[in-house]
Parts: structure tokens; sequence; C-alpha cells
């Protein structure tokens, strides 16, 4: 009788579609692909609140980026079941209407098989990403491992230079709303995961051809 496995001393084994998903990962982009032909997944959470470790996902949005062009028909929206009411939570997202939940494990499942060979882009996405390992730990996913990029990050490389002092930015010109603002994005749709994920997906394109007039035309030039 194995009685780690009866008392949770032994992980379970990892679903397929995980180790599908890491297989994925062995697969390199190659440094010289143009930015045009690369595959990118938008995504977004909405959580509780901004501590990864006591907060929990409310819902998730992503968009398919492919050729640069928004795959709308593609895009995903999903909603978990609430622990608790947040009046934090319902004040900033509006998320108290009762909606079709689903499960941790069909998120994490459609999360990966979406993300599978693609560049994950988000706004300050360390934390989405964060948020979506801890959902996934229990489920064997140790960490999420393919190229990202942070739309933040990317506006104040374009703007301010590659090799600026980050103490310098001011980081409330970077937000969203003032990006959207600055690029002329219609903020339609503010504070739900897939909202967030469609601005995101239109100020990456927007940024991609700031990119490419900057001389910054390869996967290698991108993630430089």
């Amino acid at each position: 009788m194995d009685w780690k496995s009866i008392f949770g001393l032994r992980p379970l084994p990892k679903p397929g579609y995980i180790k599908a998903y890491e297989q994925t990962l062995l697969k390199k982009t190659s440094k010289a692909k143009p930015i045009r032909e690369l595959d990118f997944l938008v995504l977004d959470t909405e959580t509780t609140g901004l501590d990864v470790r006591k907060d929990y996902v409310l819902s998730y949005g992503a968009v398919q980026v492919s050729n640069n062009r928004m795959r709308i028909s593609e895009s995903k929206e999903f909603y978990m079941r609430p622990k608790k009411r947040s009046k934090e939570a319902v004040k900033v997202h509006g998320l108290i209407q009762v909606r079709p939940y689903i499960s941790r494990e069909q998120l994490i499942r459609s999360f990966l098989e979406d993300a599978s060979n693609k560049i994950l882009v988000g706004h300050h996405l360390g934390f989405d990403l964060a948020m979506l390992e801890k959902l996934g730990k229990t489920l064997g996913l140790k960490k999420i491992k393919q190229p990202s990029l942070d739309t933040f990050e990317l506006a104040v490389r374009l703007e301010v230079g590659k090799y600026h002092n980050p103490n310098s930015i001011a980081a409330q010109d970077y937000s969203l709303d003032k990006l959207c603002e600055r690029y002329q994005i219609s903020l339609d749709d503010r504070h739900t995961a897939a909202g967030d994920a469609l601005l995101t997906a239109q100020l990456l394109l927007k940024l991609l051809k700031l990119a490419e007039r900057k001389g910054i035309k390869t996967f290698g030039d991108l993630m430089a």
C-alpha cells in the first residue's frame, strides 16, 4: 500500500495537458523570426486583491494575436466561483452578477492549450502569471516558462529608451488607462479581464508598429 499517496505526501501524476505544455517549451523560437510572424496570447486576470499569497482569481480573459491581427473569434472569458464576496473587488471589477463558473482545472487547461508556442503578453504581466501559477500549482504546474512581454515595460523602452533610469519613470504615466489615451485606444469595458485583455492587445499592436519604426523587427530584437 502506498501510504505516501494516501496521506498526500507523494505528488499526484501530472495531467496530460500539463505534460503536453511542457513539451512545447522545448521548441525555441528563432531570434531571426520577423515580429509579424509571431503569435501572442494577451491575457489579464481580475483578482480579489494584489497579494499573491492570500488573494485569488475571479476571472480570466485572453485574446490571441497573429500576423499583427487580433483573433477576436478565439478570445476567452472565464469566471471562477468566488470563495467569498469581496466588497473591494465588486467595487473595482463589478463582478456581482451570477455567471457560468468554471473549475480551476478547466481554466488552467484552456490557458495552457492557448499559450503553447506563443509569447505571453500582459500589462504588469508578472502578477497575472504568478496568480495563474498559484492556481495551477496543485495540478502539477510548477512554472510558466515561455517568452513573455509586458506592455508596461515595452512602452517605457520605446518611449524613454532601453537603458533608462527606472527611478525617473512616473509609473502612473504608463498605466493601461494612460497608455490607451496616449495611443488613441477607446477605453471600453475597463476593469473586466476580457475587456482589459482586449485593450492590452490593441496597445500591443500599436507598440509593435512603433517598435518596427525604431528598427525592432525580429523576435531577437523584441526580447533583447
